[in-house]
């Protein structure tokens, strides 16, 4: 799963615009000016404002089990994360204006080793509910098996 890409539609309207305004430009520049340095221009506008918010969101996914959540960061630097439901984690919901307006979340989840934010999530409070409820069926289970190997020690348990 991804984060939610509504702030790249400022990202198409730049492009949009850059693409018109070079078009329109290009031959039709005052006398100091020439084609080269509106085709830089354009260039780096496109640079800051389509290829590095793209670059950013596309760099970011999120993966979740039902045994474990799996943030992955970066395009060619790949940093993972990950937290284990049986080891239990807080989960804190952070919504802007502009995020609520859009159904979109940032998920923070808060554990014994570490933390992972989880941004632009879709439908957070659901998102959030359904991690709650593989906390604890996990945290149960966990108990469970840790009971049965306490009652027999002997017994074979497969390999969770």
């Amino acid at each position: 799963m991804r984060g939610g890409a509504a702030h790249l539609t400022w990202s198409a309207i730049i492009a949009i615009a850059v693409a018109a305004g070079v078009g329109y430009g290009a031959g039709n520049l005052p006398d100091p000016f020439q084609d080269w340095m509106l085709f830089a221009v354009a260039g780096a506008v496109v640079l800051v404002g389509v290829i590095v918010p793209w670059w950013r969101w596309a760099g970011r996914s999120y993966i979740i089990t039902t045994r474990r959540v799996i943030a992955t960061n970066g395009l060619i630097f790949r940093r993972r994360s990950e937290l284990l439901h049986a080891a239990g984690y807080g989960v804190e919901t952070t919504r802007t204006l502009a995020q609520r307006i859009s159904g979109t979340g940032t998920l923070t989840l808060v554990g014994p080793g570490g933390s992972v934010e989880l941004r632009g999530v879709h439908r957070p409070r659901l998102v959030s509910e359904t991690l709650a409820d593989q906390v604890e069926i996990s945290q149960i289970l966990a108990h469970r098996q840790a009971q049965q190997l306490a009652a027999d020690p002997y017994l074979e348990h497969p390999e969770a």
